[in-house]
């Protein structure tokens, strides 16, 4: 299992002085499969006018979590899990040490072989906190519903409000299921500077909309030409 750091609580347990579990609402953000369905959506490379702005996204994730009514406020987690290939280790330490000035406490783990992701280690942290705390609301960035959607569904069961936040073109297993709430994340307000160059599916003008190619066709014929060899 993955160490995870210690969140502030009011002992070192993770319980309070009533020796009751702490109340959280935990944000995970899968950095590769965000970044790489952002990619996909958008049929380009990303560029910084097409990243989400990681600032608004805390704050509707802070505003998500107060509740009025409560004598005392959920504490709030926001943590983003991160592939860091050598090579490019030098170009993300900018952008890890900005995570951190938003608030955001970041996991990095080195990409040395292909297969190497971060799933597991969110998967982990998730439950370490469901254990120190009283998780009552998960919010997961990530249209993975290979790796997510049973724990995920699991946590729902047990009484956690599940968020799922992605991409409406690939999270299929969220929008779908009955434990799980979705929203893109494009909705989210002020996600992005600019609306991302996208024809949702689940928002078509009456009239229809067409949705441009994002790769030329001589390219994806020549892909499968070569794979037949």
């Amino acid at each position: 299992m993955t160490e995870t750091y210690a969140v502030e609580t009011t002992s070192d347990d993770g319980y309070d002085a009533d020796g009751v579990r702490p109340a959280l609402d935990l944000l995970v953000w899968d950095a590769p499969n965000i970044d790489m369905t952002l990619a996909n959506v958008i049929g380009a490379r990303p560029t910084a006018a097409s990243r989400p702005r990681f600032d608004a996204i805390a704050a509707w994730f802070v505003d998500g979590a107060e509740d009025p009514g409560a004598p005392v406020q959920p504490e709030v987690e926001a943590c983003v899990f991160a592939n860091v290939p050598p090579q490019h280790a030098t170009s993300l330490q900018r952008w890890v040490e900005a995570l951190r000035s938003f608030g955001y406490a970041v996991f990095a783990r080195p990409k040395l072989q292909p297969d190497d992701d971060i799933d597991q280690s969110m998967l982990d942290h998730i439950s370490v906190r469901a254990h120190s705390h009283q998780l009552r609301r998960l919010v997961v960035f990530s249209g993975d519903g290979r790796n997510f959607a049973e724990p995920l569904e699991d946590l729902a069961r047990s009484g956690t409000e599940v968020v799922v936040v992605a991409f409406s073109e690939v999270a299929g297993y969220a929008i779908t299921s009955d434990l799980l709430h979705f929203v893109d994340i494009e909705d989210v307000p002020g996600a992005f500077a600019v609306p991302l160059d996208r024809v949702r599916l689940d928002a078509l003008p009456v009239d229809g909309a067409w949705l441009r190619p994002t790769k030329s066709l001589r390219d994806a014929a020549g892909a499968f030409t070569a794979r037949r060899g």
